[in-house]
């Protein structure tokens, strides 16, 4: 049986509705997984029974992050804070660690994981370079340089693969027991990892988008975590 990957849902404030965009399943079950959508909640006991339903989590992109987590005022340029999805996603990363399961992170999701583990974020990036891209979302925008011996190396088998991007913000101060997995040229990061847990891995790019052979290959690693975080349960 394929491994239940929960994906954290999004919710709109005025409509009062979860939904999820149809890349992020898909890449999950193009990859070997069973993606399941874990409505926002702020229940800790029904987060417990979404953690005991699934071997592997992925965070979703989407708005900004709240900046009291990390301790610092809102910038002007913050966008639109949800604080169900906030306050579901940081306890879902917690939780994940604590519990060892497999974690993706994708943009946002990034973010969160960073968040969660004590880490800061850079609020609104000052770059020479572009990183809200003016091109389709399948189109590779610029590129990143991963870490050698890191997890995403091992992953992609490469030192350097070109990305698209479409965010604002960026991991500041690494958490607790993470690393940086990946930067841009000008020194934006890119991904992190944890050098602790056996997958617990966040990137700023959206592969889900991408649906090209290394982005086929991350979601192919989350899948095999958590396939070994199944067969352990």
């Amino acid at each position: 049986m394929r491994p239940f990957i929960g994906v954290a849902g999004n919710y709109n404030l005025e409509k009062h509705c979860f939904y999820l965009q149809e890349y992020y399943v898909s890449s999950i079950n193009r990859a070997g997984g069973a993606a399941v959508i874990l409505p926002p909640t702020l229940n800790e006991d029904l987060i417990e029974d979404y953690l005991r339903l699934c071997h592997g989590l992925l965070l979703s992109g989407g708005g900004d992050l709240d900046p009291r987590y990390w301790g610092e005022l809102p910038d002007p340029r913050t966008g639109e804070i949800n604080p169900l999805r906030d306050g579901f996603e940081l306890i879902l990363a917690r939780k994940a660690f604590l519990y060892r399961k497999a974690l993706l992170g994708i943009c946002r999701g990034c973010q969160v994981m960073n968040v969660a583990a004590g880490g800061s974020l850079v609020q609104d990036i000052a770059s020479p370079m572009a990183h809200m891209q003016k091109a389709p979302r399948s189109y590779p925008f610029h590129d990143i340089f991963i870490a050698s011996g890191s997890r995403l190396h091992r992953i992609m088998g490469k030192k350097m693969i070109r990305v698209n991007s479409f965010h604002h913000q960026a991991v500041k101060q690494e958490g607790d027991g993470l690393i940086i997995a990946a930067m841009s040229a000008e020194g934006t990061i890119e991904a992190i990892e944890s050098k602790e847990h056996p997958f617990y891995l966040g990137v700023q790019w959206h592969p889900e988008c991408l649906q090209n052979r290394l982005s086929v290959r991350l979601f192919a690693a989350l899948n095999k975590a958590a396939q070994t975080v199944k067969k352990a349960e």
